[in-house]
């Protein structure tokens, strides 16, 4: 057994969080909890409180629901059922310890406090079940044990290029002093065109791009979903792991990856278009490439360019891809929606272009595809097996895309819509990215 499996094994922060020991203990602990809280000795606690308890968590349930899903809207396609049910048992437990509390010790309160707090724990427990978002410790604790560099904005005097024909790989020669990893760096990407104004982004550099002669890498624009952050690809998906693992099987070599801010703040929801919200397709289109391009050294043309996202964010880059098909010659849409929503047709139509269906059908993706073909877009749609919300979607775009000319896959993940398939699904993507934009063969 090598050391590192070792170490992860010994190493508490990375025992799993989604499945194994822990999160049966914490759902076995959690009902115990429930339980214990829910059981009483006097009559007026099975005739009075305790009825009051299931009633008060029931209404404030009942609210919680209509502010998140009738006023809100943090999820565009509505908050999934088990996160829902969940918080209601969180609510539950939370009402029966607060409804002991008038007739408790001081002591026995705090045996209640820390049952209900269980019950939070278990109701959270399986949420993170549910999107995968936190498989271990480490992930949980990533924005404090992420290293991000200073972004490597120096020009080589060497490049080397792919002549046509041929992929970058062929002609590539590491040299013996290559790192071992890429660099992560996080920067400010100005909306100098757009006036968007976004949030800090993350940058993925290969350890090829710090090698002299410097290649000539293709770039690849992620982007996350909503509710969200740029750093979600790095910090929940580990992008940057996978694509170290990758370059370590191509003498050093990966896709440079962008990871830009298209949502302003973590709960906005632009759509991705130019509208009455914001210019974001503006800002992915012209001020991500432009800025791109002055920092760093990387290839061009559309060939040589990808965009990908997940959940909102693979709905933003499937937009991109047919809106700006100049720019972007590959997407990758990992459960997306069929057309970029704020809930309802109605609500997107009049949020964003002040109710013209006109000016919406100009640039709703599925439109878009009818109306035009695009021979030359690659385009691969990834979805869980189990997603009932957004695999019937996935499934209507793969065949506009097909209608539309695109050489199209479609790809089936084991789970339903969370990190629990785009993390996998990013790093099963990667072989396919890096042939399509010119890396490989």
């Amino acid at each position: 057994m090598s050391t590192l499996t070792l170490a992860t094994r010994w190493n508490p922060i990375d025992w799993p969080l989604t499945e194994g020991l822990i999160p049966h203990a914490v759902l076995a602990a959690g009902w115990a909890a429930l339980f214990a809280l829910a059981i009483g000795r006097d009559r007026s606690w099975w005739r009075v409180r305790l009825p009051a308890a299931l009633f008060t968590a029931a209404a404030l349930s009942w609210l919680l629901d209509v502010v998140v899903d009738g006023w809100w809207h943090p999820f565009p396609e509505g908050t999934p059922r088990y996160v829902t049910e969940w918080i209601a048992v969180a609510l539950l437990g939370l009402c029966l310890a607060g409804y002991r509390m008038s007739r408790l010790t001081w002591r026995r309160r705090g045996i209640a406090l820390g049952l209900s707090g269980l019950v939070l724990l278990m109701a959270s427990s399986e949420v993170n079940i549910g999107f995968g978002q936190f498989p271990s410790g480490r992930v949980m604790l990533a924005p404090w044990l992420t290293k991000t560099d200073g972004l490597v904005a120096t020009k080589a005097g060497q490049v080397v290029g792919a002549p046509p024909g041929t992929s970058l790989e062929e002609v590539w020669k590491p040299p013996a002093d290559l790192p071992e990893k890429g660099t992560v760096s996080v920067v400010p990407i100005p909306g100098t065109k757009s006036g968007f104004k976004a949030r800090d982004a993350y940058v993925y550099l290969p350890p090829a791009y710090q090698a002299t002669p410097r290649p000539l890498l293709p770039v690849v624009v992620m982007i996350t979903g909503q509710p969200g952050i740029p750093g979600d690809w790095v910090l929940s998906a580990q992008i940057n792991e996978a694509l170290d693992a990758y370059a370590a099987d191509h003498g050093g070599l990966a896709p440079i990856v962008v990871m830009p801010d298209q949502l302003g703040s973590t709960w906005n929801n632009t759509l991705c278009l130019d509208s009455k919200i914001a210019n974001t397709q503006t800002y992915l289109a012209v001020d991500v490439p432009a800025w791109v391009h002055q920092n760093l050294q990387a290839a061009t043309g559309r060939t040589a360019w990808a965009i990908g996202g997940a959940s909102m964010g693979g709905t933003c880059a499937l937009q991109l891809g047919v809106n700006a098909p100049d720019v972007y010659g590959t997407v990758l849409d990992m459960s997306g929606q069929e057309e970029p929503t704020l809930g309802s047709r109605e609500q997107t139509v009049k949020a964003a272009f002040g109710g013209d269906e006109k000016k919406f059908d100009a640039v709703d993706p599925l439109q878009v595809m009818a109306r035009k073909k695009f021979p030359d877009t690659n385009v691969a749609l990834v979805v869980g097996e189990t997603d009932e919300e957004f695999r019937p979607q996935m499934e209507k775009v793969y065949r506009a895309a097909q209608a539309a000319g695109m050489k199209a896959k479609f790809d089936l993940m084991p789970g339903g819509h969370g990190w629990v398939v785009f993390r996998p699904g990013i790093a099963e993507q990667l072989p396919w990215l890096a042939q399509q934009t010119g890396l490989t063969r």
